[in-house]
């Protein structure tokens, strides 16, 4: 699961959002939402939880 990209992305609300380097996320299976680590260092993208990953959400430092 990407959660971070330094090419930026348009929100629906016209914003874009973009982060000084990329990051992703490994998950535990095909099909699972929730992540192999336990933490995750850095800020994520608000989409994360909006996507239904609440697992990766909570361990996150910030959300942008």
């Amino acid at each position: 699961m990407i959660v971070r990209t330094k090419k930026e992305k348009r929100r629906k609300d016209g914003s874009y959002i973009r982060f000084d380097d990329n990051a992703c996320v490994i998950l535990a299976g095909k099909g699972n939402k929730e992540p192999k680590g336990t933490r995750v260092f850095g800020p994520i993208a608000k989409e994360v939880k909006d996507n239904g990953f609440n697992k990766i959400a909570s361990l996150a430092e910030e959300m942008y």
